[in-house]
C-alpha cells in the first residue's frame, strides 16, 4: 500500500501506451469497414452452404 506522500507512477507509465496505441501508422494497410463486414457476411453464407451441401 502506498502512503499519502508517495507518488504513484502507475498512471504515468500507462501514458506512453495510450500514445502508442492512439497513433496511426501511415504504412499500415487501410481497409473500409463496409468491405470487412461484406466479406464476413459472404464468408458466413459460404460456410452455411458448405454445411447444407455436406448433408
Amino acid at each position: 500500500m502506498s502512503g499519502r506522500g508517495e507518488n504513484n507512477p502507475g498512471l504515468m507509465s500507462s501514458a506512453g501506451l495510450v500514445r502508442y496505441f492512439d497513433a496511426e501508422d501511415s504504412k499500415a494497410p487501410q481497409m473500409d469497414p463496409k468491405s470487412i463486414m461484406a466479406f464476413s457476411v459472404l464468408f458466413g453464407v459460404f460456410i452455411q452452404l458448405l454445411n447444407v451441401l455436406a448433408l
